[in-house]
């Protein structure tokens, strides 16, 4: 549902644009505005939740020293990381290099968000029923071959969108499939704080593609080399995961957090 927000956004900012530039601002801002007042009445915790009594830092810096944490990040990072660098640059690169206007650019670019709003929960359902590496490494594998289809600049009408498409849904089913992972390859203890640092890498992994690719194109004056490298990356994502984190078994935790210390201890 967060990522519907991207389709959203795409679709109606540059309509909403035409009738003042900075009217998409106004609108967010109403809109949060409104949200905040609906959560401060509706959203309260559990009566019986239990508080953590360490701080933010000694439970960020536990989840931090475990190697899956920082694996997952990695995984994540090429997979919803992709879906928020397409999310800002998709509209940049239709307008640029097939000349579309800029409102059938938001509109395209909106399909493609949308395409990775239904696929996110495929990949949680399907990994559901297999292992969620093995969804995560077929995921990226389509990935990898149709950013090498991207990479020769088909036309749009049907080669480039169909690929745009396809990688979408791709990058949607891996984004599923990881979070389902850190549940079955993470201490129980630990992961709520390991989703946290995995969930930012994916949006950390979202801003570089941007400017790489803005950068090959401002040098060589084509968008070729970005999706080679697109393509490296999530073919190394699909190794990594069916080579490494298929066999991964959730393990005692070697370093539990302090509230389970404090009770082995008793």
């Amino acid at each position: 549902m967060g990522m519907g927000g991207v389709a959203l956004s795409g679709y109606f900012t540059p309509r909403i644009a035409k009738h003042g530039e900075n009217l998409p601002f106004v609108v967010v801002a109403i809109a949060l505005a409104a949200y905040a007042v609906l959560a401060a009445f509706l959203i309260t915790d559990r009566p019986d939740r239990p508080v953590p009594t360490a701080s933010l830092a000694t439970r960020l810096g536990s989840a931090a020293r475990l190697r899956v944490t920082w694996e997952l990040s990695a995984l994540y990072a090429i997979g919803f990381g992709g879906i928020v660098a397409f999310g800002v640059y998709l509209p940049t690169y239709l307008k640029t290099w097939y000349e579309l206007d800029p409102t059938d650019a938001g509109t395209k670019a909106a399909g493609f968000a949308l395409v990775t709003v239904v696929f996110r929960p495929i990949g949680g359902w399907l990994s559901d029923r297999l292992h969620p590496a093995l969804v995560t490494a077929a995921a990226l594998g389509v990935v990898a071959l149709l950013a090498i289809v991207q990479a020769f600049d088909p036309p749009l009408d049907p080669g480039g969108t169909t690929a745009l498409l396809l990688m979408a849904a791709g990058l949607g089913t891996a984004s599923g499939s990881v979070f389902a992972l850190v549940s079955q390859v993470t201490p129980q203890a630990k992961v709520g704080s390991v989703t946290g640092i995995v969930g930012a890498m994916g949006g950390l992994g979202g801003f570089l593609p941007p400017l790489v690719m803005g950068a090959i194109y401002s040098a060589k004056g084509s968008y070729s080399i970005g999706f080679m490298l697109l393509s490296d990356l999530a073919l190394a994502g699909c190794v990594y995961a069916y080579g490494r984190m298929r066999g991964i078994r959730r393990d005692e935790d070697p370093d539990p957090s302090p509230e389970k210390a404090a009770a082995t201890s008793r």
